[in-house]
Formats: structure tokens, sequence, C-alpha cells
């Protein structure tokens, strides 16, 4: 973040919770690469330090936020990305854990959903809605997610199994007795029956 004079030299405001420096120079792209100014971070520790003081207000808009400053940032689509996928158990049992680009480990369940635009028609290259993970609440209704890359969203797709939701067959996984939707299933197109 900006030096306390730089900021005040950027039009930053002063508050009672420290100083609003407006826009940051950060971006996160969508393969979770983090830029300062253009340039890629590449220092892990830095961005797991950066990663520990991201927060969404309840706009939806992204910011650094430390006791001192706060700051909006630019993210392409979610600042997080899970990379690998580890489970235990079967069935209403099993626990699914991921691991994201800064190393924290999530496991799927009550607390943090995996959410997907399941009842999406698959594109015509049998692609389906790319899956989310909830890192931690956000300061409105908008959570702080974690996209699932597509080597994990495969290892998803293999462990799923039939069900249901909202009376819609699809195939899902379950992790600490939440079922989560991932897609329609494959035989049922607009229009046809599906029977279980």
């Amino acid at each position: 973040m900006p030096a306390q004079g730089q900021g005040y030299a950027m039009g930053a405001a002063r508050t009672a919770s420290g100083t609003i420096c407006g826009a940051l120079p950060f971006r996160i792209r969508r393969d979770g690469t983090w830029l300062y100014r253009g340039s890629p971070i590449t220092r892990k520790p830095m961005i797991c330090l950066f990663a520990g003081t991201l927060r969404r207000d309840a706009a939806g808009v992204f910011r650094l936020q430390t006791p001192v400053e706060s700051g909006t940032i630019e993210v392409e689509d979610a600042p997080f990305v899970a990379v690998a996928l580890e489970w235990c158990g079967c069935g209403r049992d099993q626990v699914l854990s991921f691991r994201t680009n800064v190393d924290q480990v999530i496991c799927a369940g009550p607390e943090h959903p995996i959410r997907a635009d399941w009842d999406r028609p698959c594109d015509e290259e049998g692609g389906g809605a790319v899956p989310y993970i909830e890192v931690r609440a956000g300061d409105g209704d908008l959570p702080v997610e974690a996209r699932v890359s597509r080597p994990v969203y495969y290892e998803l797709a293999a462990l799923a199994v039939p069900g249901h939701c909202r009376g819609v067959p699809c195939l899902g996984v379950w992790s600490r007795n939440v079922f989560f939707p991932l897609a329609r299933l494959p035989s049922c197109r607009d229009g046809e029956e599906c029977r279980d």
C-alpha cells in the first residue's frame, strides 16, 4: 500500500478507522496472478500477506484493508483459485478439502458452500458452469470466493453423483452432509422427461 504521504497526495481521506486511499494499483487476474502497477508479484509470501487483508464490501467491490489504510483493487473474476482437492469418506459423510493458490485450506460445507450455475445447459464443447467455493464472508451478501481450477473441476466431476436440487435432477458432490449441485444430468435436455 502507498506510504501515508503518497496516499494523501492521491487525494486520500482520513477517517477514524484509517486512511481511505481510493483505487490502489493492484489487479488480480482470473488465473490468480497478482499484479502491482501491471507487473506480476512473484514473491508468494508477499501475495499471502496481501491476501490476508483482502475484503469485499457490501457493493461487491474488493479492497485491501489494514488498520491504517484501505483501498480498492481490481479483480477479474474471483480473487483466489482452488488449485488442489483432497477428499475423505463417501456419500453424505464425504469431506472435500480445497487448497487455494495462497495455500489456504477450505473444507466445503455449510460455512463454505460450493456455488455453480449448475442449471445452465452445457455449452457445445460439453463445458458446464465454473464452480466457486466460499473462502470467507464479505461485508455484505457477496462472499470472497475461490474459482475452482479446471483440473480440480475434473476431480470434482469424477466424484459427482446423481441428485436433485429444487426438484431438478442434477449431478453434484457431497461434503459435510451438504449436497452441492454442479451440473444438470447429461441425459436431461430441455423438454425431455428425466428419470432416476
